[in-house]
């Protein structure tokens, strides 16, 4: 297993101040409670300047003071964690057919979450909906507005006008020439990143999910269609133009089922919850949601489990070309489906034995399920604010 262990380390001059910032709340993150002076030897950051940081963020109200420690000489040090409250961040995913938001804290719980139908894809219905999420995740949280950093806002692929727009049910009708970022940031009037959902997605198992100890490794995101987030050495692959990750039009069969990108045996029409949607409804049965999906999976309704059976086989046709393509720690899959399909899947699929996968070495799983659940992606989102505040920016170099 590859484990990225990158040790940013701060100097005094020559170094910004908001990269020493993020330096010491990374450090209080990972090690809280902690005093000043084990933040200065381990950030090798003057205890001076360690201590005028967080001052500085004691009085902005993200950390505080957790009680004393003594080392047996001297007296006891104070030590410091993250204040839950000081600050928090809004993930939404914007679906074809709905919108989801969750509000986290500063460390990592979720205050707020809520699912919205969408009546319409229009720009600025779907902004509109997003500020009113906004709204009542704040009054509910009891987060006060000066306290929210800022909204990820994930959205299915590919941006921009490239052979695969419009194509398949993932896609948002309407969404082309607009400049998604400036329509949210001008409605919602705070800092807006925007990002794929799969992405989002991957990045939700690396901050809080089966990934936390994982320099590289590939997910597999099952929301409308099927999109890909690839963590290489702890960043995200995102290709020239932002659009890396459209696994679902992978041709897995060649000459099979007819894609609406114009390509025939694409991935997508076989696993998809589309694909799932379309299969159901040739046997009279209609589904609207995961719960729906679960009750059938409970039932072991006879439609689902030839349509789960028949999936495998494409899923692991996938999972042997990114295994050879990316050499991944592991695989892992997850999303918009029930666990209980995921976990079907993969004690089900016949993985192909001519892999990079395949090694004496190995340590962990090919293939895992996501811990992330069905909103994994929208958690990415609020995961792309606070990642932001804590990640610094400046590369360590050698003492």
């Amino acid at each position: 297993m590859n484990v990225q262990q990158n040790q940013a380390i701060g100097s005094n001059p020559g170094r910004t101040r908001l990269h020493n910032r993020r330096l010491v709340l990374e450090h209080v993150r990972a090690q809280q409670p902690v005093g000043r002076a084990q933040i200065a030897r381990a950030t090798r950051l003057s205890t001076q300047a360690v201590s005028n940081i967080i001052a500085e963020l004691e009085g902005e109200g993200w950390l505080h003071e957790t009680g004393r420690a003594s080392n047996g000489r001297g007296l006891p040090a104070v030590l410091y964690a993250l204040k839950a409250s000081g600050a928090a961040a809004l993930g939404v995913e914007v679906r074809p057919d709905a919108v989801l938001a969750a509000l986290v804290d500063l460390i990592g719980k979720t205050r707020f979450t809520d699912r919205v139908e969408l009546q319409s894809t229009d720009p600025a219905h779907v902004a509109e909906v997003v500020n009113q999420l906004k709204i009542e995740a704040l009054s509910k949280s009891g987060i006060a507005a000066r306290r929210l950093l800022g909204v990820g806002v994930v959205m299915p692929g590919p941006f921009g006008q490239v052979g695969l727009s419009d194509a398949g049910q993932s896609a948002l009708p309407g969404w082309h020439g607009v400049d998604a970022q400036a329509l949210f940031a001008d409605t919602l009037k705070v800092p807006v990143v925007l990002e794929h959902d799969s992405i989002a997605a991957a990045l939700a198992e690396r901050v809080g999910g089966v990934a936390k100890e994982l320099g590289t490794y590939c997910f597999i995101y099952f929301g409308t269609g099927v999109g890909l987030g690839v963590m290489n050495n702890g960043y995200m692959i995102r290709g020239a133009f932002g659009n890396a990750g459209e696994l679902g039009h992978v041709v897995v069969q060649p000459g099979g089922n007819a894609c609406a990108c114009g390509n025939r045996g694409c991935l997508e029409t076989y696993i998809s919850r589309f694909s799932v949607q379309q299969h159901l409804q040739r046997h009279g049965i209609d589904i609207h949601s995961g719960d729906d999906l679960q009750v059938l999976f409970d039932q072991r309704q006879p439609a689902l489990m030839h349509w789960l059976n028949e999936a495998t086989t494409p899923l692991s046709h996938a999972i042997g070309i990114l295994e050879n393509l990316m050499d991944p720690a592991t695989i892992i899959i997850g999303g918009a489906f029930p666990d209980d399909l995921f976990d079907y899947w993969i004690d089900k699929m016949v993985l192909p034995p001519g892999t990079l996968a395949e090694r004496p070495d190995r340590h962990i799983a090919r293939v895992m399920r996501g811990a992330s659940g069905r909103m994994s992606a929208t958690y990415g989102g609020a995961a792309l604010i606070i990642n932001d505040v804590f990640t610094p920016r400046i590369a360590a170099e050698a003492s």
